[in-house]
């Protein structure tokens, strides 16, 4: 007995290792994720909402800032007074210095990986010797009596100390004063224009700014290390900006001093453009800002901008700017929508921008809430990054105003992403630090549906065929959309592409575009203005719209696994009716039809005995036992006296029955979609739910009835799953061919640099046409 126990003890074990190397082995795909969501308490409900003690501390700030564009540096000295809404007494507070990633000493730079494989770059050799300097210089933190109050900075992160508890209700005010570097890249930064000799400032995390501090985890004082973004804290700001008088700035919030900083003349510009909702209305215009980059004024004005219930503030600086606007009538409201431009981007951004954020707005606000804020900021920072009411994109055109399609659409595809990250996370304001699908996946899943609804025969890359080829990746290259930003393998993919084309699939085959609209309103209505979590997201679209999603959330965000069924057997049958004039001719043709061995094809030669001597033949040789005989049709008549007219019905419908083995090669559960295409020439799709796999996950077969035969079967015939090998979804077997490219030289890309682009060469064209008409 003994021994047993021992011997049985050792194979548990055994069991135990192999699961614990291989997570993915031997669960049900339907496990529900009890385990893996936090437990529902007071402040975040088992149906997603907010608990009835759900709490959010706020933080105002009050900033003076002044942009040194001789030296290229910011200085600021802000007052921050901080609200502890939370039921928790606090000793310390938690300050964000973003900039500090970008000091000499960074974290960030001691963890980069890299290796010299022979061939290094002038550039690759400069980032690795780091000359720059940028981390923020603090010069004091003071309390409100200006004495100076104990800190510590760690990293990215600055410990400030307080001279006495926060109690819960209450609040507290202190000052910092800083300083630092703009670098010439990165997400706030000063870009160089050599032929003008100007900049363009793009000014963002450039202020100490309060941590987050919730029941989830605390202070969230995650070191800021470059990829995993910001976790921040709602509040009302009001900055003062200085910066040279030719400059226009932009920013988060509303100008409060246009007097002070805009002419006579673009004022009334902007009266107009309140009223104007049909086309942008030039602020500045282009003559006017190049004859600001030539005049380069040594005076300076300042900006005062004001906003409410922002969990960040970014601006941008440059005599280079202009300037347009327009309005967006909503629901009694007015949205303000602008963009500043260079002129490099002139016949780009006077064309696109403006009427891209205006129609972003309109329709990231049907599918979420209305726009709360009161202007919404389009900047050519030639970049994508985004900020309440602002955002930085590219854009820029050859020097004759001509741009490829490429550039086209890049242009408009980053504004609608980053104008629509307004929505989130910065009003759904989720934890970009530890998800960044949270915002990134999300707003890309929404940004291809603007995408379609600005132009539907443009490619926006949101169908599932698009993220096949990393799905079917090695898993050691893979990491599960539920991983920490800072760790994700194929961060792109990972972050935006796949948690993206998982909310097109839920919405497009899954739920059904109403449900899912439905149940995603309501997440974002819940959530808006506070800080949602993963478990608060699955669970709502669970609570909202009825259906237990569990299997989809643990297959695409919590697994590696890859969607590949395969049609693994397919068997045809039909009903014996028992006519002996039917069943017999039917064995008749398949006798006849049916090959004959090799053997008896050349015993057929032969003559044989009883050919030579027929007397050797009697009743057997002239015999078919597939002759009709009248035993045969009594027999069929008794049969048929025995069935009821729904049996004798069964018999006469002539169906054609098609057993179907499916198979689940990739792991990741789906429905099975399947188009049946007949003798006929006719097609219908039947879509089978998910729960086919509940019990077993890796083999299911399933019966299909039709009046018609089949000729042809195809799995997922829309493209819909995902599916990663698609050579597998045919009945009869069907190879899709796949094609390579012979180039001489480097390949490139459609409306790339190197042979011009078709609008330019169009334009070419056109003036040599213009030019051979007048000789």
């Amino acid at each position: 007995m003994k021994k047993i126990l021992t011997l049985t003890l050792l194979l548990g074990l055994t069991a135990f290792m192999i699961q614990a190397q291989n997570p993915n082995l031997n669960y049900n795909k339907f496990k529900q994720l009890k385990e893996e969501f936090p437990t529902p308490n007071a402040y975040r409900t088992a149906s997603g909402a907010p608990g009835h003690e759900y709490y959010q501390q706020k933080a105002d700030y009050k900033m003076d800032i002044r942009l040194d564009d001789t030296n290229q540096r910011i200085y600021g000295d802000e007052v921050i007074t901080y609200y502890n809404n939370s039921p928790d007494v606090l000793t310390y507070l938690w300050v964000q210095l973003d900039q500090n990633v970008r000091a000499k000493d960074s974290k960030t730079v001691k963890i980069q990986s890299g290796e010299i494989d022979g061939r290094m770059s002038f550039s690759q050799l400069s980032r690795m010797h780091n000359p720059f300097d940028g981390g923020h210089n603090i010069e004091y933190v003071k309390n409100a009596a200006d004495k100076d109050m104990k800190h510590h900075i760690v990293g990215t992160m600055m410990r400030v100390d307080l001279d006495q508890p926060l109690q819960p209700g209450a609040n507290v005010s202190f000052k910092v004063k800083w300083w630092y570097n703009v670098p010439s890249g990165g997400r706030g930064k000063a870009e160089y224009f050599a032929d003008d000799d100007n900049y363009i400032y793009t000014i963002a995390q450039f202020f100490p700014r309060m941590c987050v501090y919730n029941e989830v985890e605390g202070w969230q004082h995650k070191e800021f290390l470059g990829r995993g973004e910001f976790t921040l804290v709602f509040g009302d700001y009001e900055v003062n900006i200085t910066a040279p008088a030719d400059h226009v700035v932009a920013a988060t919030g509303t100008l409060q001093n246009p007097k002070d900083v805009m002419t006579s003349e673009q004022r009334k510009r902007m009266d107009t453009a309140r009223k104007t909702t049909d086309t942008p209305v030039m602020i500045v215009t282009r003559e006017e800002a190049i004859e600001n980059e030539k005049t380069k004024s040594t005076e300076e004005k300042t900006w005062t901008f004001k906003a409410e219930n922002v969990r960040d503030f970014a601006f941008a600086s440059s005599r280079k700017f202009i300037w347009d606007a327009m309005a967006l009538e909503q629901n009694g409201k007015t949205v303000m929508c602008m963009s500043a431009y260079s002129k490099e981007g002139y016949e780009l951004w006077r064309k696109f921008s403006t009427r891209v954020i205006a129609h972003t707005i309109e329709v990231y606000s049907r599918m979420t809430f209305d726009y709360p804020y009161p202007v919404a900021w389009s900047v050519d920072g030639s970049m994508g990054m985004e900020y309440p009411m602002i955002a930085f994109n590219y854009g820029r055109t050859e020097s004759d105003g001509t741009y490829s399609e490429r550039m086209k659409y890049g242009h408009i595809g980053v504004i609608i992403h980053e104008i629509g990250h307004n929505y989130f996370p910065m009003i759904v304001n989720s934890d970009e630090r530890q998800w960044t699908w949270m915002d990134e996946g999300i707003n890309s899943f929404l940004d291809a549906v603007a995408g379609q609804e600005w132009e539907t025969d443009h490619d926006w890359g949101a169908q599932p065929a698009k993220i096949v080829s990393y799905m079917s990746l090695p898993k050691e290259k893979l990491s599960p959309i539920m991983t920490n930003s800072e760790s994700v393998k194929n961060f792109g993919p990972n972050a935006y592409s796949k948690p993206a084309t998982a909310l097109y699939i839920l919405r497009e085959t899954i739920m059904g575009r109403e449900l899912f609209d439905m149940a995603f309103k309501e997440y974002a209505n819940r959530w808006m203005f506070k800080h949602p979590t993963p478990a608060d997201f699955f669970r709502t679209m669970e609570d909202a719209s009825g259906i237990d999603l569990d299997w989809f959330w643990r297959g695409w965000f919590y697994s590696t696994d890859h969607v590949d069924l395969a049609i693994n057997k397919v068997q045809w049958f039909q009903v014996d009716t028992k006519d002996p004039e039917v069943e017999k001719a039917l064995a008749k043709a398949k006798r006849e039809q049916s090959p004959k061995y090799i053997g008896d094809q050349r015993y057929e030669a032969m003559e044989s005995l009883v050919e030579r001597d027929p007397t050797m033949k009697d009743f057997y040789n002239t015999y078919d036992p597939l002759d009709v005989t009248p035993e045969d049709k009594e027999a069929y008549e008794r049969y048929l006296s025995q069935l009821s007219p729904e049996e004798k019905a069964f018999l006469e419908a002539g169906y054609h029955y098609y057993s179907i083995q499916f198979e689940n090669l990739g792991g990741l559960v789906m429905p099975i979609i399947l188009e049946f295409q007949f003798v006929d020439g006719t097609s219908e799709i039947v879509n089978v739910p998910v729960q086919i796999w509940q019990k077993e996950n890796e083999q299911v077969n399933k019966v299909f009835f039709f009046e018609k035969e089949v000729e042809k079967i195809i799995l997922d015939p829309l493209l819909e799953t995902a599916d990663t090998d698609r050579n597998n979804n045919y009945w009869p077997e069907t190879r899709e061919p796949s094609r390579f490219e012979l180039f001489k030289g480097r390949a490139r890309s459609r409306g790339g640099s190197g042979a011009g682009n078709p609008m330019q060469r169009e334009l070419q064209r056109k003036q040599n046409d213009n030019s051979g008409s007048g000789n």
